[in-house]
């Protein structure tokens, strides 16, 4: 299996304070959502990513988001087989140094 593109959340935290425009993805449950998310970032549950394919862009590159970065990584090799750009924040929102919403 090819590896996943990683990007730690210092790392996304800097872009994102530098501005940079990023496809964020939060594949958390509803409750750990609600207790908050990255700026920004889009909520799609992981079981509701298949039926989303059509959200995802091939040419756009997406970090995707969950508590500690398993289930992320898991919808990151799922998408990329399937073609799509992607980045798994490691660590996930246990490590998350920013600001939440």
């Amino acid at each position: 299996m090819e590896e996943i593109q990683i990007i730690t959340p210092e790392e996304l935290k800097k872009k994102l304070e530098e501005g940079e425009k990023l496809e964020l993805v939060d594949v958390r449950e509803d409750e750990e959502v609600a207790q908050g998310m990255i700026q920004g970032a889009k909520h799609i549950r992981m079981g509701e990513i298949p039926v989303n394919l059509d959200y995802f862009d091939k040419d756009k590159e997406y970090i995707f988001i969950c508590r500690s970065s398993a289930r992320s990584g898991n919808v990151c090799y799922y998408l990329q087989e399937q073609g799509y750009k992607v980045r798994n924040m490691v660590g996930g929102m246990l490590a998350w140094p920013g600001e939440t919403e």
